[in-house]
């Protein structure tokens, strides 16, 4: 269900990038962006904290830019990932923003273990831009092995992001 979700909502966000403002999209820099939020949110095995770094690029490839992450769960999880994603604007303020990441991942426990050292971030993210480009946003994704493993557990969660344009954290 939350897969399906996720998917067609990607689909509509993907859709509606060819109508946005060239200028809401223009010079956009790279971020350093700050997560967390709410872990394993649907199924409730292993329930807890996540905790969110994300390097996002502004270089463009077509219209997708490059990231990298590193994530943790309370419940000892962990997520090492690069991916893609896309920023959608509507008008100046609004960006969704959906993203795929292949994740290395490690940890788990009795309560939730999610089966396979590779596992698959889908996310999307709605955001508020500010002013000086940052932005505060809320974001839903999905882990998943894609049955590369003997089970297929998956889980979502659900984050609160902050993202700083980089050259600001260092007086750019």
């Amino acid at each position: 269900m939350v897969r399906r979700w996720l998917a067609a909502l990607t689909a509509v966000a993907a859709a509606g990038w060819a109508w946005m403002p060239a200028d809401a999209r223009a010079d956009d820099p790279d971020f350093l962006s700050f997560g967390a939020g709410y872990f394993d949110v649907n199924r409730q095995k292993d329930q807890g904290g996540e905790f969110r770094l994300e390097y996002r690029s502004d270089y463009k490839l077509w219209h997708f830019k490059p990231f990298v992450d590193v994530a943790g769960a309370t419940g000892g999880h962990g997520f090492i990932g690069a991916g893609i994603l896309l920023d959608i604007y509507f008008g100046r303020r609004f960006v969704v923003t959906p993203s795929f990441a292949p994740q290395f991942y490690f940890g788990g426990n009795d309560d939730l273990d999610l089966d396979y050292p590779l596992e698959f971030r889908s996310q999307i993210e709605f955001a508020y831009r500010f002013d000086d480009w940052s932005r505060l946003g809320l974001a839903v994704s999905h882990y998943s092995n894609a049955g590369l493993g003997d089970t297929n557990p998956g889980t979502e969660a659900l984050t609160v992001y902050y993202s700083v344009p980089f050259g600001k954290l260092f007086g750019k």
